[in-house]
């Protein structure tokens, strides 16, 4: 039996697969969602191929389906049912106190059969950021809410300053409302480090983006 993990590329999806690995959880796949209309990560705006390096850079398979606004339940429970017969048993989630989002999985996994695995949820979110940090994760910070975090923090990285920063303004450590969104690019689980060569701040209404224009993997340390 194995198991599956969500994959959005940032710093709470790469936690809950990192915790579930050292509690002995087998993973065999990531699974990643992408806007069929523009091919990037919905919410977090990460192109396509940057999951997929991620992927490789870590060194484990990876489904990624496009997904539609109405359709995205059906899509996904195509996506993870098309794994099911290779033995896997449950799938893992990063999700860490949204009532709502618990429920969704909970609800769909049971549609599938699977068991659903919270390795972060009700944990303290700055104590989650900050195991993140010290287990030696890197991540770039790739698009904040206007209202709360600077454009000057786009590209930056996820460590005590920024953390700092999010306790002085009152704003979740981990971001659990959207405030901001992450790419990991390095840390325990990787055995090769993306670089991003290049990249420009965009705005989009009421984001700050990182729009990465040029990366590539070079090697882990």
């Amino acid at each position: 039996m194995s198991y599956i993990a969500s994959w959005s590329g940032g710093k709470d999806a790469c936690s809950a697969y990192y915790k579930a690995i050292l509690s002995g959880y087998d993973i065999s796949y990531l699974v990643n969602f992408i806007s069929k209309e523009n091919k990037k990560v919905s919410f977090h705006g990460t192109e396509a191929k940057l999951i997929q390096l991620q992927a490789e850079a870590i060194g484990i398979p990876l489904l990624q389906k496009e997904t539609t606004k109405d359709g995205y339940e059906q899509e996904f429970k195509e996506a993870v049912r098309s794994l099911i017969p290779t033995g896997v048993k449950g799938m893992v989630f990063g999700d860490i106190y949204l009532i709502d989002h618990g429920d969704w999985v909970g609800r769909v996994c049971g549609d599938l059969g699977i068991e659903a695995i919270e390795p972060l949820w009700g944990g303290n979110t700055e104590e989650i950021l900050t195991d993140f940090i010290d287990a030696g994760f890197e991540a770039v910070i790739v698009s904040v809410r206007c209202e709360f975090i600077g454009e000057e923090w786009i590209g930056r990285s996820v460590d005590r300053e920024f953390l700092k920063y999010l306790k002085d303004r009152n704003i979740d450590a981990c971001g659990e409302h959207g405030e901001y969104h992450t790419l990991v690019i390095n840390g325990p689980i990787f055995k090769k480090r993306i670089e991003i060569i290049e990249g420009k701040t965009i705005n989009k209404d009421t984001h700050w983006v990182l729009d990465t224009c040029q990366y590539r993997l070079t090697a882990s340390g």
